[in-house]
């Protein structure tokens, strides 16, 4: 089966977090996120929200909402997520500015990219790189 590239994207990394609120500002703060949506529980923690980077997005949501993702996930360890970015170094230097924990620099890789990592406050690891794999027809 041959994928879409055009329009909206296809495929959604989801993330729970403790303290979604503050994932939230980590995202757009450091990491350049664009909020989409935000949706709250009765409580007010995030049932759901929606934050862009270029053509994808990301979901992410409080851990312990009781919901059937919430109780699959309960356990899961940390996440990795890849996004695409024009220019490295300066994605590189905004997280730096708001405190994002480095985890590897931005170095040239072998396969022609331009990557840098960094951790989230909650342990998740976002990978920021120019390498942009074409889907397969």
């Amino acid at each position: 089966m041959a994928g879409d590239n055009s329009g909206r994207p296809s495929i959604f990394p989801t993330l729970l977090y403790a303290d979604a609120r503050a994932a939230i500002r980590q995202l757009t703060e450091a990491f350049g996120f664009t909020e989409v949506h935000v949706y709250e529980t009765d409580d007010g923690g995030v049932a759901h929200a929606e934050l862009a980077q270029g053509n994808g997005m990301v979901m992410l949501g409080s851990k312990g909402t009781g919901g059937v993702f919430d109780q699959v996930m309960k356990d899961a360890g940390p996440s990795g997520v890849y996004i695409v970015v024009d220019d490295v170094d300066a994605h590189h230097q905004r997280a730096k500015e708001h405190g994002a924990e480095i985890l590897m620099p931005p170095t040239d890789q072998d396969y022609g990219s331009r990557d840098y990592m960094a951790r989230d406050a909650e342990g998740n690891v976002w990978s920021f790189g120019t390498y942009a794999p074409e889907a397969g027809a």
